[in-house]
């Protein structure tokens, strides 16, 4: 009985915390929580009746003194949490320790969020219950971390039918971008096509890409494997124009091109239309050239006047782990440059020829520079005939003709700029050359990084650097599941009440110690 009445006080604070925690874990079981808060009252009153006298003699010893000193010190610690946690909301700063790199934007993401100019309102119109709407705020959390002029708010569809019919949204996970009269909208949730959807609505004007056809080339139309269809789709997200072009006079050569691709001819181009393509690059057009083995012979000569050297040959490489053949070679070293800048991918070409660069380069040439080269173990043939089963003899290396790897795939060059008729200065011209049309078809587009590095070198071609084709991130997923009374059982176990423990046993081991 003199036990319970000296822990009286123990026993009625511990109730009293059980009815805080009980009301917060079961905020509907009212009766459990009057209940223990009743009996922790009751406790507490009985102990300062029983225990009156001393209290008031324990008022006027040192002890007490001590103990105001010590509650004085623990309300100076939590005053010092307290203010560290104002400053961390007000100068919020983000770690991310994830192996992916998930809860990070891209280089190129960040970059283009700290360089708006405008204010970007985003309007998420996503369901309670939709699975993507967290994946979709912690996505836009991120870039309102990085820019102050991005700006978000998440609408329920079924509580806001006027804004639904303002925005005319049809699909459960709609996210409006807009920016000033400009908007558009998106229904996926992955950085690439937010990020890509904030380029759009801010870009000024579309450029226009043309597609040359006439000459056996691959089509922007053709949905097979053999077609570019994939690759169109890309850069519509861009927010590029794709265009088909045929060549006739320079006359009628598009004045909005940005830039021209030749995705790998199967004919000659006629004289009339190299020259059309001279006259617009060296007047600052970017034209993106590639040019399969055996094919299009008129283009190597035509391109040797720009410092591009385009062997008759077929690169031979070590089957790859892509499940192709000795006539897919990978390039993985890629030389640093713009289109290149933070790029970790393997690409694949299937039948590819090589492409050097010539040294000295030309007059009319400001730079160049090979862009990718195979690995070592590659060698270029060039005496080669295509069978259908090939044996060893077929693809040894022969020393007298062919050359080691690593073998030089793509290539680049920047043209000296010019002087218009006017007087003005024109832009400088820009060329691209890749040994290979294939690695861009719908095939190989999703292969590593072929679409990737396709996008990125119409991008530089283009000067739209900051228009990006960002590899999804994975991670391995570790999740546990719990009924909400659970979790909030599991938060107040974990994060308050052992920690109240540990300081309870510390501050009475150090109270003992004081009375010895």
């Amino acid at each position: 009985m003199d036990k319970l009445k000296t822990h009286l006080n123990t026993i009625g604070l511990g109730l009293l915390l059980a009815a805080f925690v009980a009301s917060r874990v079961w905020p509907r079981a009212k009766i459990l929580f009057l209940a223990l808060a009743v009996c922790g009252l009751a406790a507490v009153a009985a102990y300062l009746a029983l225990h009156a006298g001393e209290l008031k003699e324990g008022l006027k010893r040192k002890s007490f003194l001590y103990s105001s000193n010590l509650l004085l010190l623990v309300v100076v610690v939590l005053g010092i949490l307290v203010l560290l946690n104002t400053l961390g909301a007000r100068h919020h700063k983000r770690f991310d320790f994830t192996q992916a790199k998930i809860h990070s934007l891209s280089d190129q993401s960040i970059k283009i969020v700290k360089s708006l100019k405008t204010d970007i309102e985003v309007k998420a119109f996503f369901r309670e219950g939709n699975m993507g709407r967290k994946r979709m705020e912690d996505l836009l959390k991120i870039y309102a971390y990085h820019s102050p002029r991005v700006k978000y708010e998440f609408i329920d569809p079924d509580k806001n039918p006027g804004l639904v019919k303002r925005y005319e949204i049809t699909a459960d996970g709609t996210t409006v971008l807009e920016a000033g009269d400009k908007d558009t909208r998106i229904t996926a949730t992955a950085e690439e096509d937010l990020t890509n959807a904030i380029v759009k609505v801010t870009r000024e004007k579309r450029k226009a890409i043309y597609f040359l056809e006439g000459h056996g080339e691959l089509t922007t139309e053709g949905g097979d494997e053999n077609g570019l269809s994939f690759a169109k789709d890309e850069l519509v997200k861009l927010s590029y124009e794709v265009n088909k072009l045929v060549l006739a006079l320079p006359e009628t050569f598009p004045k909005d091109c940005a830039a021209l691709v030749v995705p790998g001819p199967k004919k000659d181009l006629l004289p009339a239309e190299l020259e059309t393509i001279r006259k617009y690059v060296e007047d600052g057009g970017r034209v993106f050239f590639m040019v399969d083995p055996e094919t299009a012979p008129n283009l190597p000569p035509f391109l040797e006047a720009y410092g591009f050297r385009l062997q008759n040959d077929i690169i031979i490489d070590q089957p790859s782990i892509f499940g192709g053949d000795y006539l897919m070679p990978v390039m993985s070293g890629l030389e640093y440059h713009e289109i290149s800048r933070n790029f970790r991918y393997a690409t694949i070409y299937p039948l590819a020829r090589s492409v050097d660069i010539i040294d000295p380069k030309p007059e009319a040439v400001q730079s160049s520079q090979v862009l990718g080269r195979t690995s070592d173990y590659a060698h270029a043939k060039k005496d080669f005939a295509l069978k259908q089963k090939m044996t060893v003899k077929d693809i040894a290396f022969d020393p007298k003709t062919d050359k080691r790897g690593p073998i030089p795939l793509a290539a680049l060059a920047t043209l000296k700029a010019k002087t218009g008729t006017d007087g003005k200065t024109l832009p400088e011209g820009r060329i691209v050359v890749f040994g290979d049309s294939d690695f861009a078809s719908n095939r190989f587009f999703n292969y590593q990084g072929n679409g990737n590095l396709f996008l990125n070198a119409l991008n530089w071609l283009t000067e739209e650097e900051d228009l990006i084709s960002i590899a999804p991130k994975t991670s391995n997923p570790r999740t546990i599941s719990l009924t909400p009374s659970r979790g909030k059982l599991v938060f107040w176990i974990s994060v308050v009440l052992l920690p109240l423990a540990v300081l309870a046993v510390g501050i009475s081991i150090w109270m003992r110690r004081r009375s010895l």
